[in-house]
């Protein structure tokens, strides 16, 4: 059974068991900055597990596209991915356990019609004043009939899920295996994180997870997920321009695996760059040059394989001209700085971590290179000495960024509220400012500022800013009543809201307009939005934009902040 098939079967199954299908959210998080990436299915819907009067469904499904970084230096294995689909399904407070269980070995057994020998299960066994799910177990014994032998009784690292933040859901889990490798975690919120302990939640969800790429090497029959129809036709392809795959089989791995992870990242509109997501996009791309020593210019071997990368998702074909050319501009760049590297190391006296480190740091000099020049001059350089440097250097850094990651799992502060608000007038002005094909591109909101990015070919004028600022903070000071009203979709669309991420949204939407006082019965703005905002602008306080800037191609960024 090959993957595509594995996802419509996946949708259909839940679709008939009346659950809402809704579109991936971007790999790049809109208005979350607790994160770098999407790293779940669950993370679009966080929210909706402490208000699930606001999901889209009571009931939805998901194919979502994550990246995750914890397991880099796993990828090269037959297992570990940074770059994987996650297919999911969601209660928010409507059905529970018995029916996650039962429908996740219906979907295993009946419709993949995996033999029920191969399958087994783990459930939490109960830990640090947390009770065991006997719930879990005896639907796993006597709902699905599996047998004692057949389940394990895991603690809290395996078997127990929580965002570890004050006011954040949390839960036992369910996991299912295929011949000892996990394919589906089934997350049961049952709980809330309050003062340290965990106590019973107001509504429960669900949240479960499967990987794509592992659920494909069981249905074709491999141990090997780079052996599946959503890697080998890549590695085929740098098979052909390296070695064969069982003599270096790790190295394209990695390759073939980074290389699909970056090219999904710049089909979002992200740009390499050593900030953020694009330091982490810009490290991807380097590692693959670094273990992509061939005769062939790169020029012509990274179109060929993402070429294939587009064949395997074809909704990356009409970017990957564009993708393609990201990539090897960043090598290109890399190898400038391999050589001024290189150059710097010759007129060295000695070598050592510290100094290793100092290249790594200021110029991405990768350590294995100066190991290789380390031993040259006759001097080893021990990864240990390497990761001290690597910690001093955190600990100094730590009191910096130690605020950036802080809050902003679940829920939203009287500061991001107001941050929404403002990005809604900000929207509103910069299209009557500039004109109405001014579209959102995106945005980022935390408790210091908001990020917005918009389509327009070219740079804001000084004056242009001057004029939006002071539109927007005349709308401030007009003491504006912001309205909400749910519509169903087409309701909102046919009432002129703008928005951006309607897939995002059931049948029901929510409705964000602020009138004009300046024109009788018309709106400043009128957004579909899934909130929470402020009542009235006059609790915002001044609007600043701090910088304008080119975000990509025929997309500019906004920063601004409230005083």
């Amino acid at each position: 059974m090959d993957s595509f098939e594995i996802r419509e079967k996946f949708l259909t199954f839940f679709k008939n068991k009346d659950h809402k299908v809704i579109d991936p959210a971007s790999l790049i998080p809109e208005n979350d900055p607790s994160v770098l990436f999407t790293t779940a299915g669950m993370q679009q819907f966080k929210r909706f597990y402490l208000e699930p009067n606001e999901a889209p469904g009571k009931r939805v499904a998901t194919i979502q596209p994550c990246l995750r970084t914890s397991d880099i230096d796993e990828i090269g294995d037959e297992s570990h991915l940074t770059f994987f689909y996650m297919l999911g399904n969601f209660s928010f407070n409507d059905y529970g356990k018995k029916e996650a269980i039962a429908w996740a070995w219906e979907f295993l057994t009946e419709v993949l019609k995996i033999n029920k020998e191969r399958i087994s299960a783990a459930y939490f066994k109960g830990e640090d004043n947390i009770p065991a799910d006997e719930e879990s177990l005896k639907i796993l014994k006597e709902t699905i009939g599996l047998p004692e032998n057949k389940i394990k009784e895991e603690g809290k690292k395996e078997t127990f899920w929580s965002l570890g933040t004050e006011g954040s859901p949390a839960g036992p889990t369910v996991e299912f295996y295929i011949d000892d490798i996990e394919v589906w975690n089934l997350v049961f919120n049952e709980y809330i994180l309050r003062n340290g302990k965990y106590e019973p939640a107001k509504f429960k969800g669900v949240d479960t997870g499967m990987g794509l790429e592992r659920l494909a090497a069981v249905m074709q029959g491999q141990t090997d997920i780079f052996k599946t129809d959503l890697f080998w036709p890549m590695i085929e392809v740098l098979k052909i321009l390296s070695l064969n795959y069982d003599r270096d089989a790790k190295s394209l791995r990695i390759i073939a695996d980074h290389l699909k992870a970056a090219a999904f990242l710049v089909s979002t509109g992200l740009f390499p760059s050593n900030k953020d997501q694009g330091y982490v996009l810009r490290r991807l791309i380097r590692r693959v040059l670094l273990l992509s020593q061939w005769k062939e210019e790169k020029e012509i071997w990274i179109p060929k394989v993402i070429e294939k990368i587009a064949e395997i998702y074809p909704d990356l074909a009409d970017k990957k001209d564009n993708i393609a050319s990201i990539i090897v501009e960043e090598m290109q760049k890399f190898q400038k700085t391999l050589e001024l590297g290189k150059k710097i190391i010759e007129k060295l006296d000695t070598l050592d971590a510290k100094i290793a480190f100092d290249l790594y740091q200021t110029y991405g000099f990768p350590l294995e290179l100066s190991k290789e020049y380390a031993g040259l001059k006759k001097i080893k350089i021990s990864d240990e000495d390497f990761q001290k440097e690597f910690l001093k250097h955190r600990e100094l850094s730590r009191t910096a960024s130690a605020g950036k990651f802080k809050g902003g799992l679940v829920g939203q502060t009287e500061q991001t509220k107001k941050y929404h608000t403002a990005t809604h007038l900000l929207l509103a002005a910069l299209r009557q400012v500039l004109g109405d094909h001014i579209v959102q591109k995106g945005s980022n909101i935390t408790d210091e500022r908001l990020r917005f990015d918009f389509s327009h070919p070219e740079k804001l004028t000084p004056e242009q800013i001057k004029q939006i600022e002071d539109l927007v903070n005349e709308k401030i000071k007009d003491g504006l009543e912001v309205k909400m009203e749910e519509m169903s979709l087409d309701e909102a669309k046919k009432s002129q809201a703008l928005g951006v991420f309607e897939s995002k949204y059931g049948d029901k939407v929510k409705v964000y307009s602020i009138d004009d006082p300046a024109v009788s019965g018309q709106v400043f703005s009128k957004e579909i939005c899934g909130g929470p905002h402020v009542k009235n602008t006059g609790e915002l306080g001044h609007f600043k934009i701090i910088k304008e800037e080119s975000s990509s191609a025929g997309v500019r960024r906004i920063k601004a902040v409230l005083e």
